[in-house]
């Protein structure tokens, strides 16, 4: 019997054994399988905290354990700390099923799939569970589609969804930016994404850093099918693929990227390899490219090994950072980029240099390492981004009409939506109807929260109904204060009960509604992380760390290992993360520190500007009002008092055009940090020279550089790079200089001022008013027209730049005319995006060919390409002209303007 047993038992592990041996592999590459698992090891060695890997644990097939076991061993470190094992299990799950259910799921490759369409991830964005969502939203939409024809669909889905509007550098998850129902092209371009990943469609996102041509950046699609990628703009469809209004600038671009998820072995450029992703260059896809090697030696003229050699692009009046590559032994490195200009900064062990590499030009430089901190130096340099070589894909007159159809239809369905969102008069109705009662500011401070929150008002109505019933609004206003428009668009209600319930309320510091009710601290998730802190320490601990702030930096010094290489990204942890697995990138530790301080009654923050993270100790320093504010260094024993300030100042002499420069816009300043640059993070609003620089501002002793620059209609940049030493308890000063062009102003084509447009207002319809010409309209002298392309992103700078300079040209005083291709495009433009807009814009229809007249006096290549904008004469003469994606077009405008 025992033995009967023992052949029993023997004959089911046989069985066992051989239906494991028949479970599907996710990786059939055994080298590459190999290669993973001990990854997956080493990864899992490093965190030992938390039970972060529990999942392993569980009853898995061989498919599902690999495909996690990739995952996992490749994720940043807030995807294990934040995310149950269970998350992940249901996304793989998902994956496989489009796989199995959509008609081109057998013709992906496996690296393809494993890279491009199993990957939650995106961007820097949350995770949530947008790949279930949309595949019950798309799976029958799209199945009996070709591929190519399912890449289309898929965009014009995510049309119906969002579209495009400015906002700040924090990522939306997929899920958030529907309920949104806008994004920039970051979060556009991360719902684009996940939406076809959810179909089974391999699908990336390509990024430029920075634009050679003008100011920003931008973010795009490429998806995969039969065997090729293709690019697209995200909730922009169009009719064929490789086609968006970013053909042209991209044609100028100078380095595009990627981050693929893991170790990846396509056939592309490596940028990098982190532990995390693979960093590839598709500059190639968009623009002639060439490629140099840079050698950096010694101020001997020796070789220098293991150099830093930063790539950068003038972009924001900075030279900022695309590329970072390392010499070998032989002092070299290379690149692939755009036939243009960079900047190539290299620096070693202090030691520092840099110089102009002219891509296309110059196949080779050698950067010498002959600067240190403390140099003086003022340099001009002469930036010349790559000319225009966009080919357009071709497009029918009769797709492009289809498409301009599903477009007005998918707005319909987008507009329905937004409908349901609270107006200035819902809201008022809704807090004129709580308990208690609020003043005029209060008032109107709840119903600007509730008109900004748009697809999550409802949260913010709950938390405000709660708050009247308590008694404590304007405690409620106070915290919905401190967030961002995008905070209110897809924060938690738990969130805000947290900081609500859980803030002390007798801390006698200015800084308490910033730095302690307030749940932000960085980009990071916003969680309920004072509840949390609150059950895992014991009062007698919180108390130790109130009396003695500097107890709390020991105990993280202590308890928190830092580990910047697992977490490439810099994807922030949440503190309950970082609490859970004891380990956690520098950034994620200092928004870790600041989350424990506010919880224990400690104002605490980190500073926008330099990035250090400071705290108030409000306990030992009874002399002073509001105590003593520190610097944390977490390497040192001792608290660090502020460090030392010196006072920088600089002169500036006005030119015809910029009055009062602008910071991002004509100059940055820089802190030297061993050999590097760190940029001093301003205000973007409202920095400016008068504010910042011209009597002077008191800012850490230290080593800066001063980059100033003035962008020509070209694209082209007269940059200037000055040193600065800040010494402290002394003034510093040097000259803000924005250097001209003496020949930019020239008559640079012909344009008949007689030609006709159909005038039109808000009040009343295109038909309403007989065509006139633009002399009729203008008058005698110099006029601007710009045909608009509605809804579209360089359209949307180009007005927003326009309606930032209104004074000014409003004071020049002649007509500037907007045309709308057509009535339809007319109909769907919304005014009341672009307050502001000077008072002498008239708007029409181009009814009569205006714009083919431009395209064809001013030889423009691409055509349809939108906007273009002209300043033109009536004696015919053009003297400025810009076409497509263009920042700063107002002040290029005003530049102009000023020369005539």
């Amino acid at each position: 019997m025992k033995r009967a047993a023992t052949l029993f038992s023997g004959i089911i592990c046989l069985l066992c054994l051989l239906c494991a041996c028949g479970e599907p592999h996710f990786m059939t590459d055994a080298a590459y399988r190999s290669r993973v698992e001990r990854d997956f090891r080493q990864k899992k060695a490093l965190m030992p905290k938390g039970d972060l890997f529990a999942i392993f644990d569980t009853s898995l097939t061989t498919y599902e354990r690999e495909a996690l076991e990739f995952l996992y061993a490749y994720m940043p470190l807030a995807d294990i700390t934040d995310y149950p094992g269970e998350f992940h299990l249901m996304n793989v799950r998902a994956s496989r099923r489009a796989a199995r259910e959509m008609p081109w799921g057998k013709t992906v490759p496996e690296d393809v799939f494993r890279h491009f369409v199993l990957p939650v991830r995106v961007n820097n964005e949350h995770l949530d569970s947008a790949r279930i969502v949309f595949y019950e939203e798309l799976k029958d939409r799209v199945k009996a589609l070709s591929l190519q024809d399912a890449i289309l669909e898929v965009n014009h889905w995510c049309h119906e969804k969002a579209v495009y509007m400015p906002s700040d550098a924090r990522t939306s998850s997929p899920l958030a930016t529907v309920r949104t129902a806008y994004g920039r092209c970051g979060e556009e371009s991360t719902l684009l994404v996940a939406a076809l990943r959810s179909v089974g469609i391999p699908a990336r996102q390509v990024y430029t850093p920075r634009w050679a041509h003008t100011d920003d950046n931008h973010a795009w699609v490429e998806a995969w099918a039969d065997g090729k990628w293709h690019f697209l703009g995200a909730c922009e469809p169009e009719p064929v693929l490789n086609l968006g209004w970013f053909n042209a600038p991209a044609s100028r671009g100078m380095l595009m990227h990627t981050k693929v998820f893991g170790r990846y072995e396509g056939t592309e450029e490596v940028m990098s390899v982190t532990p995390n992703y693979t960093e590839i260059n598709v500059i190639d896809n968009y623009a002639p490219t060439a490629e140099a090697s840079v050698t950096v030696v010694d101020a001997d003229g020796m070789p220098v090994d293991n150099a830093c050699v930063e790539f950068k692009l003038y972009n924001y009046a900075e030279f900022y950072t695309v590329a970072t590559k390392y010499t070998s032994a032989a002092g070299t490195c290379r690149l692939t980029a755009g036939k243009g200009d960079m900047l190539v900064w290299a620096s070693k062990d202090g030691r520092f240099g840099f110089a102009k590499l002219s891509f296309g030009k110059q196949p080779e430089l050698t950067v010498k390492l002959d600067k240190k901190e403390g140099d003086a130096f003022v340099v001009d340099i002469d930036i010349v981004p790559p000319p225009e070589t966009a080919c357009l894909p071709e497009v029918t007159p009769e797709q492009r009409a289809a498409n301009d159809r599903r477009l007005a239809q998918e707005d319909s369905v987008r507009n329905a939506y937004t409908a349901t969102f609270m107006t200035e008069e819902t809201a008022a109705h809704f807090v004129r109807s709580l308990s208690g009662s609020l003043d005029a500011y209060e008032t109107e401070q709840a119903v600007k929260y509730l008109v900004a929150s748009r697809g999550n008002h409802a949260v913010i109505r709950e938390f405000l109904e709660h708050a009247a019933a308590t008694g404590k609004v304007e405690l409620a206003l106070s915290l919905l204060g401190q967030l961002s428009e995008k905070d209110l668009r897809d924060v938690r209600r738990e969130v805000l009960d947290d900081h609500f319930r859980n803030t002390p309320a007798d801390i006698p510091s200015s800084y308490y509604c910033s730095a302690l009710l307030n749940p932000r601290i960085a980009t990071e998730e916003l969680t309920a992380y004072k509840s949390f802190f609150r059950s895992v320490l014991d009062a007698e601990t919180a108390e130790a760390f109130r009396l003695h702030p500097q107890k709390l930096v020991e105990w993280c010094t202590k308890h928190i290992v830092p580990n910047d290489s697992l977490n490439s990204q810099r994807i922030p942890m949440s503190p309950q993360g970082v609490w859970k697995s004891g380990i956690a990138d520098r950034r994620s530790r200092d928004i870790f520190f600041v989350a424990m301080a506010r919880s224990v009654g400690i104002p605490a923050w980190i500073d926008e500007v330099t990035g250090k993270v400071r705290y108030q100790d409000l306990a030992n320093h009874p002399e002073l009002k509001e105590g003593a504010t520190y610097d944390v260094d977490f390497e040192s024993e001792a608290a660090e008092v502020l460090p030392p300030l010196g006072r920088v100042g600089a002169t500036y002499r006005p030119t015809a055009v910029v009055e009062n420069p602008k910071y991002y816009t004509h100059f940055t300043l820089s802190k030297f940090d061993n050999g590097t640059l760190r940029l001093q993070n301003y205000n973007e609003k409202n920095t400016t020279w008068e504010n910042l620089l011209k009597v002077g501002r008191r800012m850490p002793a230290g080593y800066y550089v001063l980059v100033t620059g003035t962008r020509l209609a070209s694209g082209g940049v007269l940059a200037r790079i000055t040193s600065l030493n800040a010494v402290a308890d002394k003034y510093a000063e040097t000259q803000l200089v924005l250097r001209e062009s003496e020949d930019e102003i020239q008559v640079i084509g012909n344009f008949d001022s007689e030609s006709l447009f159909t005038p039109c207002s808000a009040e009343a319809g295109a038909d309403a008013l007989p065509a006139q010409s633009l002399l009729k309209a203008c008058g005698r002298g110099y006029f601007v027209v710009g045909i608009l392309g509605v809804g579209q992103e360089p359209t949307n700078h180009a007005l927003r730049d326009i309606a930032a300079l209104k004074t000014e040209l409003e004071k020049w005083g002649r007509k500037i005319v907007l045309l709308f291709p057509d009535e339809a495009r007319y109909k769907s433009f919304r005014p009341e995006e672009f307050p502001g807009l000077p008072s002498t814009v008239i708007y029409g229809i181009d009814t009569d060919g205006i714009s083919a007249r431009v395209a064809e006096g001013m030889e423009l290549k691409h055509k349809g390409t939108l906007p273009v904008f002209i300043i033109a004469d009536t004696f015919n003469r053009v003297v400025f002209l810009s076409q497509g994606y263009t920042i700063g077009l107002g002040e290029q405008l005003l530049r102009t303007i000023k020369g005539i």
